[in-house]
């Protein structure tokens, strides 16, 4: 695995492998690394000759009073990780490399995909989130991009964005990778202590009883979403939303489809955790 630094350097390095015939996958992360960026890896190392992965913790999609400044930044250990799986250069640019002084330039996410659940409680987020992934891939090229469905709301934004600016990359949206009591991997769940990891299976919990009984007919789509609300309020010091939309834009169902998605954000103790479930009813 080698290291890069420089986004010439690592443009380069990938203009000469494509030259070669080689495809290359990329995996944009911003480390803190777990088993549910590793099953990118080798999603990416399956369907790809070269696989790429960045770490880049960018300060632009975080908000006033977030956690830009704690985020944990564990190169050495994210190293390691990686080794577990076949990765062909590790892309570790500075915010100088991706946002050189005099940086006046953003990708704007015009649209209601950016002002529901996340978006309407993190004002500007996906801004900064199209903006960095826009820049990286104009950095690595035209490649397939790796990404976790645990964060869908994320996914579903790059995959409209990339559509809509003909981007040469090709979107492939990955399952959530869950500890084996439900919860989802996350880069945050460190910040959780004893007693809030076990309240924060409430998540997966309420998600997973939602879908079985969605599936099974328990009730309306109403009643059963409003249900699950309240087990997670016993267990969660806050709810920020809970939905039941449409997987492709992102809208508020009000009756049952063959296909949805039902998505949460809620507060354990200060850290925000989010998780969803996709329902299939074909």
């Amino acid at each position: 695995m080698k290291v890069v630094r420089s986004p010439r350097q690592l443009q380069r390095i990938l203009e000469e492998e494509r030259l070669r015939k080689r495809t290359v996958g990329f995996v944009p992360t911003m480390g803190a690394l777990h088993e549910g960026h590793l099953s990118l890896v080798k999603a990416a190392d399956r369907e790809n000759d070269i696989t790429v992965v960045s770490i880049f913790v960018n300060p632009t999609q975080f908000g006033p009073g977030e956690d830009y400044a704690k985020y944990p930044r564990v190169l050495g250990a994210d190293k390691r990780l990686l080794g577990k799986g076949k990765v062909d250069y590790l892309f570790c640019p500075s915010v100088r490399d991706i946002y050189p002084p005099g940086h006046a330039t953003c990708v704007t996410v015009d649209g209601a995909m950016a002002r529901v659940l996340c978006g309407k409680f993190r004002p500007g987020h996906f801004q900064g989130v199209a903006t960095v992934v826009a820049k990286l891939l104009n950095i690595v090229g035209p490649c397939r991009l790796y990404l976790g469905a645990k964060d869908y709301q994320q996914a579903a934004i790059i995959r409209r964005f990339v559509e809509d600016l003909n981007m040469n990359a090709r979107v492939r949206v990955m399952p959530t990778v869950r500890e084996k009591d439900g919860l989802a991997m996350s880069s945050r769940n460190r910040y959780l202590g004893p007693a809030e990891r076990r309240r924060a299976l409430a998540l997966s919990r309420a998600l997973f009883e939602l879908r079985r009984d969605i599936l099974g007919k328990k009730g309306t789509l109403a009643f059963l979403k409003a249900r699950a609300v309240r087990k997670l309020k016993d267990a969660v010091d806050r709810v920020q939303y809970f939905e039941i939309v449409d997987p492709v834009t992102l809208a508020p169902l009000k009756m049952v489809r063959r296909e949805m998605v039902a998505l949460t954000a809620c507060f354990v103790g200060k850290t925000r955790l989010i998780d969803n479930v996709i329902i299939s009813l074909r």
